[in-house]
């Protein structure tokens, strides 16, 4: 009882220095020894004969932003959802295009072959068409580009079943081709030839001189890509198809043909390394975005819908 009435006294005192930090107390003297009981607006304890309410006041300014706040992080992620699965019908479309472009490059590249004509307008509506030209070789003048591989389309058929494999590489045999007909000298692509017979000695055999009928698909000029070197004209080592400087080197009109297999003679390059395949990953891309799209969805109808926390 002593110890009652010395909190009892104490309360006053010891209220009145906590006012500045606690805001909003409720005394009341009452029976010592109640326990912890929840309030209405607060934490109500009933202890040693002093009942103290503390609670925290709230803001309206608060209250009244919050739903605004929830309504906006809602409509901002569903934004996800959404972004994906237009990213993911945006490249539906693109893979369609792209295997229509496809297989108008295989049906071009198969069909009969055409006169070559010297307009530079028509030129660039023929690439991958097959054109025919008469003529004969300039070997003093050969250019090279590399490294590549040889183009076959069976043994590549067959690498891509296997989890490795091994292309002999080489270089791409560029030599200018004086067209008799047209009056004017072309570059041509005669082929693949190996590491080991990279110089013109080691293959006189397929040197031609004579005159002769060529058959090659147009191929135009290309830019370099990222990571590719760039091409070392002194030391007669391409890595592109640069064909203003290929024809400023050589003398020739800026006109390209790689030459089809049929060209192919014993000793010489091996002809036909026109890569008619396109870069087409647009699969993988539409179920990664679909994928999302269909993650994201899951997890927002399960927050903002049927209220389930995360």
């Amino acid at each position: 009882m002593a110890t009652g009435r010395l909190l009892l006294r104490a309360g006053p005192r010891v209220l009145r220095e906590r006012r500045g930090r606690i805001s909003h107390c409720l005394i009341r003297r009452t029976f010592f020894g109640y326990p912890l009981t929840k309030g209405g607006s607060g934490l109500v304890q009933e202890t040693k004969g002093v009942f103290l309410r503390l609670y925290r006041p709230q803001s309206s300014t608060a209250a009244a932003d919050a739903p605004g706040e929830d309504a906006l992080l809602k409509w901002g992620l569903f934004l996800v959802p959404l972004t994906t699965f237009c990213l993911g019908t945006w490249q539906v479309q693109r893979r369609k295009w792209k295997l229509d472009l496809i297989a108008q490059l295989a049906s071009r590249i198969t069909s009969e072959p055409i006169p070559l004509t010297l307009d530079p307008m028509e030129l660039k509506e023929l690439e991958y068409r097959p054109v025919k030209v008469r003529g004969h070789f300039d070997h003093s003048k050969e250019l090279y580009i590399l490294p590549r591989s040889l183009v076959e389309p069976e043994r590549e058929a067959k690498a891509a079943t296997r989890l490795m494999s091994h292309p002999e590489n080489g270089a791409n045999v560029i030599t200018p081709f004086y067209c008799t007909d047209l009056g004017v000298t072309i570059l041509v692509n005669r082929g693949f030839v190996p590491k080991k017979k990279l110089k013109p000695e080691t293959r006189l055999k397929g040197q031609i001189e004579d005159e002769i009928d060529l058959t090659g698909v147009v191929r135009l000029s290309e830019t370099r890509k990222p990571f590719v070197p760039e091409n070392n004209i002194e030391k007669n080592r391409w890595h592109y198809r640069d064909l203003q400087a290929m024809a400023d080197v050589t003398g020739a009109e800026p006109i390209f043909l790689d030459a089809d297999f049929r060209s192919t003679v014993p000793g010489g390059p091996i002809g036909g390394q026109t890569r008619v395949s396109l870069r087409n990953e647009h699969m993988q891309y539409i179920i990664t975005w679909y994928g999302l799209c269909a993650a994201t969805a899951f997890l927002w109808y399960r927050k903002f819908v049927q209220k389930i926390p995360l």
